[in-house]
C-alpha cells in the first residue's frame, strides 16, 4: 500500500492534541519538585520533601490503601465476567444475543454522575450500607463493557478449528478452555485487568456516591483541596498517580496487542 505523508497541518495538530493532554501532567511532576506550597513560576528551588512527607501521612497511605484493595477486586470480577460475556458473544448463537449485546454496553453511554445516584438509592433502597464495597460493585459495572471489547477483539481472530481439533483428540469443554482458550486469551485478560484497574483507581464520580466513611484515593485528593498548605502533597501524590497510570496504560495496549495472529506471524498490525 502507497504510504501517504501527513500534511504540516495533522502534525501540527497532533502535536497540539498532545500538548493539550500532558502539559498539564508535565507541569504537575514540575512543581512536585518545588519548595512552595505556591504552584507559580519562577520556581522557589528544588526540593524532595514533599515525597519525603508523602510516607508519613498516614490518612493519605490508608486511603491509596483503599483505592488500591477496590481496584484490585473490581477489576478482577470485572475482568473474570467480561470474559464470560466475550466468550458468549463470540462463540455461541443463543436468543436474544443481540439484546445482551445492547445492555452490556449501557454503563459506557451513561454518565457517572447518574449511574452513581442511581446505584445510591438502589442501595438504600434495599437495606444495603454504603461502604467500600459498593464502590467496588460501581466499578465493576462500569468496567464490564470495556473488558468484553478487549477479550471479544482477542477472540474474533481465534482459529476455531483449534477449538475442534481439541475436542476431537477427547479434550472435553471446560478442558479446551483452560488449555486453548485461555493461554490465546490470557494477553487480552491482563491488558482488560490492567485498564479496568487504572479506571476504577482514578474514578471519581462513582466513589463521591457510594463510599461510606472510608475513602478512595481520589476522595481523599478532592478534600484536601480545601486546604491550601496540603495542596503541595496533592499535587506530588497527583504526579505520582498520573506518571503510574500512563505507564500501566502503555503496557495494556502493548498487552492487548501482544500475539494477534498477524503479529505472530511477522505481519504488521494495521490498527
Amino acid at each position: 500500500m502507497k504510504r501517504i505523508r501527513p500534511s504540516v497541518f495533522n502534525v501540527a495538530f497532533f502535536w497540539l492534541a498532545v500538548g493539550l493532554m500532558y502539559l498539564p501532567i508535565l507541569l504537575l511532576v514540575i512543581f512536585s519538585f518545588n519548595d512552595s506550597t505556591y504552584m507559580v513560576f519562577p520556581l522557589k528551588s528544588f526540593t524532595l520533601k514533599w515525597y519525603d512527607q508523602l510516607l508519613g501521612a498516614n490518612e493519605l497511605l490508608r486511603s491509596l490503601y483503599n483505592s488500591l484493595l477496590v481496584g484490585f477486586f473490581s477489576s478482577l470480577i470485572a475482568t473474570i465476567l467480561g470474559a464470560m460475556g466475550a466468550l458468549a458473544m463470540t462463540r455461541f448463537q443463543f436468543k436474544g444475543k443481540g439484546a445482551f449485546l445492547a445492555l452490556s454496553t449501557v454503563p459506557m453511554i451513561i454518565p457517572y454522575v447518574v449511574l452513581g445516584v442511581a446505584m445510591m438509592i438502589l442501595f438504600r433502597a434495599v437495606g444495603i450500607p454504603l461502604t467500600l464495597w459498593t464502590v467496588a460493585i460501581g466499578h465493576v459495572v462500569i468496567n464490564i463493557p470495556y473488558n468484553i471489547l478487549i477479550v471479544s477483539a482477542r477472540l474474533a481472530g481465534f482459529d476455531a478449528s483449534l477449538e475442534e481439533a481439541a475436542m476431537d483428540l477427547g479434550a472435553n469443554y471446560w478442558q479446551t478452555l483452560q488449555r486453548v482458550y485461555l493461554p490465546i486469551i490470557m494477553p487480552a485478560l491482563v491488558a482488560a485487568f490492567l485498564s479496568s484497574f487504572v479506571t476504577s483507581f482514578n474514578e471519581f464520580a462513582l466513589a463521591f456516591f457510594l463510599t461510606g466513611r472510608e475513602n478512595t484515593l481520589q476522595m481523599y485528593l478532592y478534600s484536601q483541596l480545601r486546604f491550601p498548605s496540603r495542596l503541595p502533597l496533592v499535587v506530588t501524590l497527583a504526579s505520582i498517580t498520573m506518571v503510574g497510570t500512563i505507564l500501566v496504560m502503555v503496557l495494556a495496549e502493548w498487552l492487548r496487542r501482544f500475539g494477534r495472529p498477524g503479529e505472530m506471524k511477522g505481519e504488521p498490525s494495521h490498527d
